[in-house]
């Protein structure tokens, strides 16, 4: 991680706004987005880390949000990037409203393996997508939650009512899992992805070498920012999906420019999850239209920041984190 500048961190505290967003529905475990922003001599950024995250991995999200309000990051490769529409593990009566939000879509993300849910319920959850949507690519995501076994018996069930699956993010929970697991899925014709084994692995590179996935998925904030996540998928010679942290518009626009920036783009994008926020910070939000969202940057409005503000408790709970996450770095 690179040292701030005291011109930059001064003016970070100057312009810092903290933030409540309400979500649409319980999404990894959250019903309500906090998220501080603030601009930079490029740009408005977002810093967001999760709540339960130690100010050492918050300290890696400030670094990303530092680089990008204040460099350019103008050298792109495309204006516009393929996004898939994100499903919460919810139940089946439920799917058509949440992904009717997306509009038009070529590839869904279903979660899976909720906490106090069944096999079966990720089974009819599916079931739905594929019927609702029997066009769409089907993609699942576990974040770990799954065992070995489990894992396979669900792709074997998949497989068995003619279900076909993309891939399968972080199925399991280490990469030992996942480099056993891998074959069984691959015969499946399941390809498996890596996310928590890469954006919060001391070493990423351990899923590389290990065979244990075929995809990576990368996410900007968690990584340190732009330049380290394109570093990442460089050396891991895979393919690549980028993905969000549930953020803003504003953090959303980092995303999509470590995406417009990557060599290659074999997959969609896990960037369109704003539709999963109840209301957001720009009055131009970044939300697809057919599927693509065009790379750009945004600014809050300042009516919305008014409106969307955190009471002095949790302001004063951000910044004194920003305060000692700045001296992380």
């Amino acid at each position: 991680m690179s040292t701030p500048t005291d011109s930059q961190l001064q003016a970070l505290r100057a312009s810092a706004r903290v933030l409540r967003i309400p979500m649409r529905t319980k999404f990894r475990g959250v019903l309500e987005r906090e998220v501080l922003l603030f601009e930079g001599s490029h740009g408005w950024a977002e810093w967001s880390p999760f709540l339960e995250y130690a100010d050492d991995e918050a300290a890696v999200w400030l670094a990303a949000a530092l680089d990008f309000a204040n460099n350019p990051h103008d050298e792109l490769l495309r204006q516009s990037i393929g996004v898939n529409a994100t499903l919460p593990a919810v139940a089946p009566a439920d799917v058509a409203g949440i992904l009717g939000r997306f509009g038009a879509f070529r590839t869904v993300k279903i979660k899976v393996a909720e906490p106090g849910q069944k096999m079966a319920d990720d089974l009819a959850r599916i079931r739905e997508v594929r019927a609702l949507y029997p066009a769409a690519k089907i993609r699942l995501d576990a974040n770990g939650g799954y065992s070995v076994g489990n894992a396979m018996q669900l792709g074997h069930r998949l497989t068995h009512a003619g279900i076909q699956i993309e891939y399968f993010e972080q199925p399991v929970a280490t990469v030992d899992e996942l480099a056993k697991l891998r074959p069984t899925l691959n015969d499946l014709g399941i390809r498996v992805a890596a996310d928590e084994s890469i954006r919060k692995a001391a070493d990423p590179m351990a899923v590389v070498r290990a065979e244990a996935a075929d995809i990576v998925v990368v996410k900007a904030a968690p990584l340190g920012g732009i330049t380290r996540a394109l570093a990442i998928c460089s050396e891991a010679g895979l393919p690549a999906v980028i993905s969000s942290a549930l953020e803003t518009s504003v953090g959303i626009s980092m995303g999509l420019h470590l995406a417009a920036k990557l060599p290659l783009m074999e997959y969609d994008c896990g960037l369109a999850t704003v539709a999963l926020l109840a209301d957001d910070v720009c009055d131009l939000s970044l939300t697809p239209i057919e599927g693509r969202i065009e790379v750009r940057r945004v600014a809050p409005s300042d009516e919305r920041m008014t409106r969307l503000a955190a009471n002095d408790e949790r302001s004063s709970w951000w910044l004194d984190r920003l305060e000692r996450c700045a001296q992380l770095l």
